[in-house]
């Protein structure tokens, strides 16, 4: 196993492959992230890095906007005080350095990088004091839920996924980037006055009190934002106000749950994805989900994704298939990954869908639904560690 561990932010794949091959020799060393933006919200990928690589450190290219890039590593430093950061820049200009030190870097490097001056900050990261990377953070976190085809269940598991955390007065929002579909409000009974417009349009001044004036309130207690219901009004909500909008929300609330459809190379989804802290890729045991799944983790991971941030969740799982649905074993040997959970089929679905109410709202008659998913939420957000092979052997 690598001694140091090295996340990587830059715009410029040039940069990112020089990072690599300054490697080759240093194989104590290895990247275990690579960012493609270097934004605002760079901040919100990084502590979610840190805390499956708690000890690692940040290499940033600022040449592609060295005055906003700084700033983003001020509120990586903000939000990571005791975080090792390498800054790097084709020029090494007295003003430029002092910003970046000010802003917390430890190590400036000249770029074309030099393998000898790139050795010698490794040496320096690896003998860092190590505190843990995360300082304690309080964001919160962002779950994606992508479907591979349509009807396989994915606005179903964001809108009930968002409902129990609101039970366990967890605070959440809810978000709707299915466009087309547009189904969130649907399953919840909701007609909202204001959307993602409104969102896009204020966020210069967007605040906690403003947000929560003009989105809807579920009974539950989450909040719920999403695009117009009229299919003419496309609207300007860019992947970057998206960007923007996930920066407010994780400051202000615990967990935020995006149904982003199944169109995943949309910019607003794919956006999405990149800054959160687990994608739910949710299929059913028919070759054609499975099929698609296979392309959109090797797009994720293209994306800048890594394997252990894309979770399977097989819908309608059971154990007594029919000749065109793939075994649990099958998935898995097809993904080359592990199925993280399998929720059973019920007619509570369709029942609660038809109310416009979430399954979990009726837990009577939702019954062994209830408490599989229940305990899936438990392992996505981190509580209860159930095996995925436990709550599906019991679906049969």
């Amino acid at each position: 196993m690598p001694n140091t561990t090295l996340l990587v932010a830059s715009s410029d794949e040039h940069f990112r492959e020089s990072v690599r091959d300054s490697l080759i020799n240093l194989p104590d060393v290895k990247i275990v992230a690579e960012y493609q933006e270097v934004a605002a919200n760079l901040y919100i990928r990084v502590l979610q890095d840190l805390e499956r690589h708690p000890h690692a450190g940040l290499i940033v290219d600022i040449s592609g906007d060295p005055e906003g890039s700084i700033k983003a590593i001020e509120k990586v430093k903000q939000a990571a005080p005791d975080l090792f950061v390498m800054v790097s820049n084709f020029s090494a200009d007295g003003e430029t350095v002092i910003q970046c030190m000010r802003a917390g870097a430890n190590e400036f490097l000249l770029q074309p990088i030099k393998r000898t001056e790139f050795r010698e900050a490794m040496g320096r990261l690896e003998r860092a004091p190590r505190h843990g990377g995360g300082g304690g953070s309080k964001l919160g976190k962002i779950y994606t839920f992508i479907g591979t085809r349509g009807g396989v269940g994915t606005t179903t598991m964001a809108v009930n996924f968002a409902s129990v955390l609101a039970q366990r007065k967890v605070s959440t929002v809810a978000i709707d980037l299915d466009w087309i579909g547009n189904d969130v409000a649907m399953q919840l009974g909701a007609s909202p006055q204001y959307t993602l417009m409104e969102v896009g349009e204020n966020l210069e001044r967007l605040d906690q009190a403003l947000f929560e004036g003009f989105v809807t309130r579920d009974p539950l207690g989450f909040f719920l934002v999403g695009p117009p219901d009229a299919l003419e009004q496309h609207g300007h909500f860019s992947d970057h106000q998206l960007r923007e909008f996930a920066t407010f929300l994780v400051e202000k609330y615990d967990a935020i749950a995006i149904d982003g459809g199944r169109n995943i190379s949309n910019d607003l989804v794919l956006a999405a994805a990149q800054v959160s802290a687990a994608v739910f890729l949710v299929i059913d045991q028919e070759f054609p989900s499975i099929r698609n799944a296979q392309r959109y983790i090797s797009f994720l991971m293209r994306m800048g994704l890594n394997q252990d941030q894309i979770k399977v969740v097989v819908n309608r799982y059971t154990k007594k298939i029919s000749s065109n649905q793939a075994s649990l074993e099958q998935i898995q040997q097809t993904l080359n990954q592990a199925v993280f959970y399998g929720i059973p089929s019920s007619p509570a679905v369709i029942a609660s869908i038809n109310k416009g109410r979430p399954f979990v709202a009726n837990r009577e008659q939702a019954g062994e639904l209830d408490r599989v998913f229940r305990a899936f939420v438990d392992k996505a957000t981190g509580g209860k560690k159930s095996e995925a092979t436990e709550a599906m052997g019991k679906t049969a």
